[in-house]
């Protein structure tokens, strides 16, 4: 009988291998998000975020400590998210003391000091490539064989975002916490869309992106973006209609003949500005404040969906993050609030934080709604 029981033991355990994330094999050749071949010597222990909001995808792969490997970043959070940064340097003091290289999209950086860290793996956001390309920076890497890989979260962020965990995944020797958090990224979003795909008519839908961060109304993206996550959950995106580009202004006047049925505002906190404050560690009655003095703008009142209090803020951050996934269910549950109604997207975001990271689970607004 026991030897029964061990023999079912294992065969129960010889089944679950395949199941099991295998060690990446370097060298490495995959194709990126800008179609090119990347060849991977080794595993990479000196890296290079030229976007540092992909800090929170180290933060999936390298969970205990998504520093590790960091040599060199564009620490946006500083600049554009300033709770977001006091978490993580307080999680990990360490971050203070990585390059903070301001490796902005137009390729202006201090490309020797970068260099004088010895990367080894350069991760860049598909929407800075030609940039970084007119500057020179890619051939300048290229010619000292440092790998430079494009992942995307922004151009095209429905269809990008999990695959470019998966892909920076493969290319850490982290493929099985990668594929533990895309699988659940990939089920929310099926979950949306199987819901979204039956409502007719389609919503239509205006973001100000950034509200209140310059004097004029009124800052939108294109099919790119929070355009690209407004179509995800089945509405018509407004500056996807009137937009030649990824992102620009749209006059005051041609939103109010829109006619929207939902104004969607973002935000995040940045120091001083009256950008609406959504993030971590603010509270509900300060972000209530600030979006009551967006509201008030001139003529922003005559927006349709203002007048109708069909009005929302959403964390500005989740347009470009490997999170956008919590983004995308706020979108859904403010624009089709019927069909969402049992849809938390709070619960989401705690999920992801307490089963694929390290990170602290802090108190956080990523959402407003204007009361009737």
């Amino acid at each position: 009988m026991q030897g029964k029981s061990i023999s079912k033991f294992v065969f129960a355990a010889l089944l679950a291998v395949p199941l099991l994330a295998h060690a990446t094999q370097y060298p490495l050749t995959v194709t990126d998000f800008s179609g090119q071949k990347v060849t991977i010597s080794h595993e990479p222990q000196r890296v290079i975020l030229q976007d540092g909001r992909d800090i929170m995808a180290m933060a999936l792969l390298d969970r205990d400590d998504p520093f590790k490997r960091l040599v060199a970043w564009n620490n946006l959070a500083k600049k554009q998210d300033v709770a977001t940064w006091e978490m993580l340097k307080t999680q990990w003091p360490e971050a203070t003391g990585i390059m903070d290289m301001g490796f902005s999209d137009k390729g202006n950086v201090d490309l020797e000091s970068v260099l004088a860290k010895q990367p080894d793996l350069m991760v860049a956001q598909l929407r800075a490539k030609p940039a970084l390309a007119d500057s020179g920076v890619l051939s300048k890497l290229a010619a000292l064989h440092i790998p430079v890989l494009f992942i995307d979260y922004e151009v095209n962020p429905v269809k990008d975002t999990a695959s470019s965990v998966d892909l920076l995944g493969k290319v850490l020797n982290r493929e099985g916490n990668a594929a533990a958090y895309t699988t659940y990224y990939r089920q929310q979003l099926t979950a949306i869309q199987q819901k979204t795909a039956t409502i007719k008519p389609q919503a239509k839908v205006f973001v100000e992106a950034l509200a209140g961060n310059t004097d004029a109304c009124c800052f939108t993206h294109g099919h790119s973006g929070w355009g690209g996550l407004v179509e995800a959950v089945g509405a018509k995106n407004i500056g996807s209609e009137l937009l030649p580009g990824a992102s620009g202004f749209i006059a005051l006047e041609k939103v109010i003949s829109e006619n929207p049925d939902a104004y969607i505002m973002t935000g995040s906190k940045r120091g001083n500005s009256q950008v609406l404050p959504l993030g971590l560690k603010v509270s509900p009655q300060e972000v209530n404040a600030q979006a009551q003095i967006l509201l008030q703008r001139t003529g922003v009142g005559q927006i349709p969906a203002v007048a109708a209090k069909h009005v929302y803020g959403v964390y500005h951050h989740f347009y470009n993050h490997p999170y956008n996934i919590v983004g995308m269910e706020y979108l859904a549950k403010d624009i089709y609030p019927q069909a969402f109604a049992d849809l938390n997207p709070d619960a989401t975001y705690h999920h992801i934080i307490k089963n694929f990271t390290k990170l602290p689970d802090d108190n956080f607004v990523f959402s407003w709604q204007q009361s009737n």
